[in-house]
């Protein structure tokens, strides 16, 4: 083969450019990679100088068939976009035209250019191209575009069978992020983990009205991962989903109350407050709706009103009672606080009963408050000599801090001897934590308990207990999944699992079952109900 001569090379394109013969000049353009740098760059620039209609198929042709100059020389796919970039019009005549096959890098050029005028081009190009790289191609730029004239050829391949469209398409309507685009997309939910939280992801992205109305309504999925899921977006939304959410106080469904006040706690906006405290005033039947109220009241900022709180210490149910006072320690003030020594001077059981709230719940300020007073201390001492020794740390060094030594001084305890068995408790609820530590100390057990499931597996890595309760909906890892590690190390019959929850799902429940979950318990428990589940696991009715 005669060797190349660069300037003969640069002469013949500069020649071909005057003729108008592209095929010579592809001829030329052919044997790029074979002279030195020097020479590309001048080919590049003597093309550069040419008319569009003759250099744009040129500059096409090296990035697609010279892809090894291409990409050691930015400057041919810079030189194209410049052109495109001056003359708009003839892209999409470039783009439409059948002479270039691999349409490729304009493809590519009219998704970064976000060029509207192209999407009626683009829609004709799917729809008669049988190349899958090219249809994705077209579909994440179709995206990039954000015309919504691509909303029904999109959402036709959000049933595609290639997986790599469907996901493609919906990350394009995503970005289209109308309303209609965001409809079609809660329309796709409910066949695929994987897509839903790519859908769910969007909704948290675009977080237009009809995306929060969505996340909203996944609150209430049969499905604990995506409830969880949908529960942390919207908590990380924050104030802007709160409206969304005071909505749903007005429904009767125990379990999407729960959840709703779950967010609403945990997002912390102050307008929340008055509609919680409305649905309390209507007395829900459901004792869960009522603890989550008051849970949600405990993390919010109670300006006005806040010896309605009272109330609460007087519910039929602990779990409930321990919420109020929560949320009473939060927001304490004197008032408040007269009101729970009237409380105290009422009929002897219920005075007791409020005695031992206070004691389990751990709340400092209720406590200092009351430590004055006489009644208050008798009541007190009847359950600090049995309560975890824990508790009556804290309360020792409590009331140390606070000067009142006379009362510190009778807080003592017969410190045990016999170790006691290890039962492990995960529950993203620290309030619910602090019940389970009071109720399994009550009944013979030694409490070791997670907020975070992961630190739960971390822990169970080298330790077995006697039993493990966990929470169902839990934001990270739920209890399912919890189950599903913890069988991969322990059987049923060896570490007995007791899932504990609000839900009453059959979805879940056979989930639950089917990681390997022994038992179910519903909240609110109590002594009784929760060593009566326990005890018949551990008398081994209810092993596998």
């Amino acid at each position: 083969m005669a060797e190349l001569n660069p300037q003969h090379m640069i002469e013949e394109l500069q020649d071909n450019i005057k003729t108008g013969d592209a095929l010579k000049a592809r001829l030329v353009l052919a044997h790029i990679a074979q002279v030195d740098h020097k020479t590309r760059n001048r080919l590049v620039y003597v093309l550069s100088r040419a008319e569009p209609d003759f250099s744009v198929p040129l500059f096409i042709y090296l990035l697609t068939d010279q892809m090894a100059v291409a990409d050691e020389m930015p400057s041919i796919r810079e030189t194209l976009l410049s052109i495109l970039l001056a003359y708009p019009e003839k892209l999409i005549e470039f783009l439409g035209s059948p002479k270039i096959l691999d349409k490729t890098e304009l493809i590519k050029v009219v998704g970064e250019l976000r060029l509207e005028e192209a999407t009626f081009v683009l829609l004709d190009l799917i729809a008669m191209s049988e190349n899958e790289a090219e249809i994705l191609l077209i579909i994440e730029n179709l995206g990039l575009i954000g015309d919504p004239l691509a909303i029904n050829t999109l959402t036709d391949y959000l049933y595609a069978a290639n997986r790599e469209l469907i996901i493609a398409a919906v990350q394009s309507l995503g970005q289209v992020g109308t309303p209609t685009a965001m409809h079609r997309l809660a329309e796709r939910m409910g066949t695929d983990n994987e897509i839903d939280y790519l859908i769910l992801s969007i909704f948290s992205e675009v977080q237009d009205q009809v995306s929060l109305e969505k996340l909203n309504d996944t609150i209430r999925s049969h499905y604990a991962h995506m409830r969880t899921f949908a529960k942390s977006e919207l908590v990380r939304i924050g104030p802007k989903a709160v409206p969304v959410l005071i909505d749903n106080l007005v429904h009767d469904d125990p379990d999407f109350l729960i959840h709703t006040l779950n967010v609403l706690g945990d997002i912390g906006d102050e307008s929340a407050v008055v509609p919680i405290r409305k649905l309390l005033s209507n007395e829900p039947k459901s004792a869960n709706v009522r603890f989550a109220a008051y849970e949600a009241l405990a993390l919010l900022p109670l300006k006005k009103g806040a010896y309605t709180l009272t109330a609460g210490l007087t519910d039929p149910e602990d779990h409930v009672c321990v919420a109020a006072a929560r949320a009473i320690d939060k927001n304490f003030s004197t008032i408040l606080g007269a009101g729970i020594k009237n409380l105290l001077r009422g009929p002897e059981n219920e005075a007791r009963h409020i005695a031992k709230i206070i004691v389990n719940a751990q709340v400092d300020s209720i406590f200092v408050h009351l430590a004055d007073d006489g009644l208050f201390e008798e009541l007190a001492l009847f359950y600090l000599p049995h309560a975890h020794k824990d508790i009556r740390k804290h309360y020792h060094k409590l009331l140390l801090q606070a000067g009142k030594n006379d009362f510190a001084a009778k807080l003592t305890g017969d410190e045990e001897q016999a170790v006691r068995p290890k039962v492990v408790a995960v529950d993203d609820s620290r309030m619910i934590l602090n019940i389970y530590k009071a109720t399994l100390h009550e009944l013979g057990f030694e409490p070791v308990l997670f907020e975070f499931p992961a630190s739960a597996l971390e822990w169970l890595q080298t330790e077995k207990p006697l039993m493990v309760l966990t929470d169902l909906n839990m934001p990270g890892i739920t209890g399912i999944q919890l189950t599903e590690r913890i069988r991969q190390k322990y059987s049923a019959k060896l570490l007995p699992i007791i899932m504990v929850t609000t839900q009453n799902e059959s979805q879940d429940n056979e989930e639950a079952h089917m990681a390997g979950v022994n038992a179910i318990v519903h909240k609110p428990f109590n002594a009784k109900s929760l060593g009566a589940a326990m005890d018949t696991l551990l008398k081994g009715e209810g092993r596998q």
